[in-house]
């Protein structure tokens, strides 16, 4: 194993493939070559999600075009897919009507994508917004290039009397749970969030749900903006408006991600089927904000109600159902870097889900990866960088090895022992395509399903302008 400690000057070669337009970089690490590839290379923005962009068999990444990757604009209007072994691109969607795109992902199983749809013929009533967008799912992709209408993931009625199985507002970042079955998202409330002044109502709030293939949730046409779904959608997370100091309320739950691909095995010796990992903000004993990790625990039927309507009310959120268990696993407040800290990502669970990953610094002030069980414990230190973990990341299909980027790289590191690998140069240039590379992006870092590759994104400068590009990187890790 080469380790991040003991590094060789890096070299670099540009390549190309005659007839495939695919842009290679071969890097040379130490004793090891990887090979880094860039398979986009339209002029526009190619942007993945943080999870979930290949295809079951590894051959096919999706994302979106959106041209600003943070969300600042929600401007994308197509979804796509590249070959990863040819280039070859296709479309999968092409939005209408002045509706945006984007945060696709795919089904681990099968060849379905879900991702966030905007308002269709947008006005000054109701335009793209946290509390105004749906998820969309598409059956099939064996007809690529063609046009074809999605299917909503999730119902939506904001007019009382409210649905069972139907939400009030907008979902966002959907991924397939590991049997390619479910789907969590985070929400907003657009009743809660367009209350009129002085009712006394909860606040709009981010919290997590899920959709669930129960068959058609049918709502009333009381609303324009009113719609049926295919799955039965509920929120699982109980956030209140002012968190008590030093208590596990939590005023905001987000970054959701499923524990295992089968859940996990609880202590008692039962395995808890269905659970997402999240972030919650609590309080701390001040009265200060810090951002914990969470997981919640989730009944093999979510149809049932617990303690209040799942539907919400016109003053009250919807309600997670009976049946679910909230819990705090980290508890950071007397740390010296208090909280999960770094780059916006999502808590990661390896394959058995025995353990969680999650960024949080270190007493020298890194942000470094760590780990715990999910159902608590001494959280684990798993990298030791003398800088910060920088993105979003992803566990090996093997469940040993984490991906991320780091000082302007991709890395990987094995959790066992705690050894880091760089698999690209800070900073390159392709010579024959005469394109300028910019340091790979935080959103995504992600391994394919068969473990042999790694997608990201890089900035690309060329004589068209600056576009974000997909590379991949194929992983050689030393033994």
């Amino acid at each position: 194993m080469i380790t991040s400690h003991s590094l060789r000057q890096l070299h670099v070669q540009a390549l190309s493939v005659a007839g495939l337009g695919i842009g290679i970089v071969i890097t040379a690490v130490g004793h090891a070559e990887m090979e880094s590839r860039q398979i986009t290379f339209a002029p526009h923005g190619h942007i993945l999600t943080n999870i979930g962009v290949w295809s079951p068999d590894s051959q096919w990444i999706v994302y979106d075009v959106r041209s600003d990757p943070a969300g600042e604009k929600f401007d994308g209007d197509r979804i796509e897919r590249v070959h990863v072994p040819t280039g070859r691109v296709e479309v999968l969607f092409q939005s209408q009507n002045g509706a945006s795109c984007g945060v696709v992902t795919h089904n681990p199983v099968d060849d379905r994508v879900v991702f966030i749809h905007g308002p269709e013929f947008p006005d000054e009533s109701w335009s793209y917004s946290a509390f105004h967008r749906r998820g969309v799912f598409l059956p099939a992709i064996f007809a690529a290039n063609q046009h074809r209408l999605p299917h909503n993931l999730d119902a939506r009625n904001v007019v009382p009397p409210y649905t069972p199985g139907a939400l009030r507002g907008g979902t966002h970042v959907h991924v397939y749970s590991g049997d390619g079955e479910w789907v969590s998202f985070t929400y907003e409330d657009h009743v809660l969030a367009t209350v009129a002044d002085g009712v006394d109502a909860q606040r709009n709030q981010r919290n997590v749900g899920v959709a669930v293939p129960l068959g058609p949730v049918r709502v009333p046409a009381s609303h324009p903006r009113n719609h049926d779904g295919q799955c039965f959608s509920v929120l699982v997370t109980r956030t209140v408006d002012q968190a008590r100091p030093g208590s596990d309320e939590i005023e905001r739950a987000y970054e959701d991600a499923w524990v295992g691909r089968d859940g996990y095995l609880r202590v008692d010796g039962g395995r808890q089927r269905r659970a997402l990992a999240f972030l919650g903000d609590v309080r701390d004993e001040r009265g200060g904000i810090v951002t914990e990790l969470f997981v919640v625990d989730l009944p093999d039927d979510v149809t049932q109600r617990g303690a209040d309507p799942l539907e919400g009310t016109l003053t009250r959120r919807p309600a997670p159902p009976a049946g679910t268990v909230q819990r705090r696993l980290t508890h950071t407040t007397e740390r010296r870097y208090p909280g999960i800290q770094g780059v916006r990502h999502w808590p990661r669970s390896c394959a058995d889900g025995s353990c969680i990953a999650f960024l949080m610094r270190d007493d020298q002030r890194h942000v470094q990866l760590w780990t715990i069980g999910p159902e608590g414990g001494q959280p684990q230190q798993i990298t030791q960088h003398p800088f910060d973990v920088a993105s979003a990341f992803s566990w090996s299909p093997a469940g040993d090895v984490i991906a991320y980027i780091a000082d302007g790289s991709v890395f990987v590191t094995r959790v066992a022992n705690q050894t880091s690998e760089r698999l690209t140069m800070p900073i390159g240039r392709s010579v024959e395509a005469d394109h300028e590379l910019g340091t790979p992006r935080p959103e995504a870092c992600v391994f394919a399903p068969d473990g042999k590759s790694i997608a990201y994104v890089r900035s690309v400068k060329t004589s068209d302008g600056v576009y974000n590009q997909v590379f991949v990187v194929q992983v050689a890790l030393g033994e």
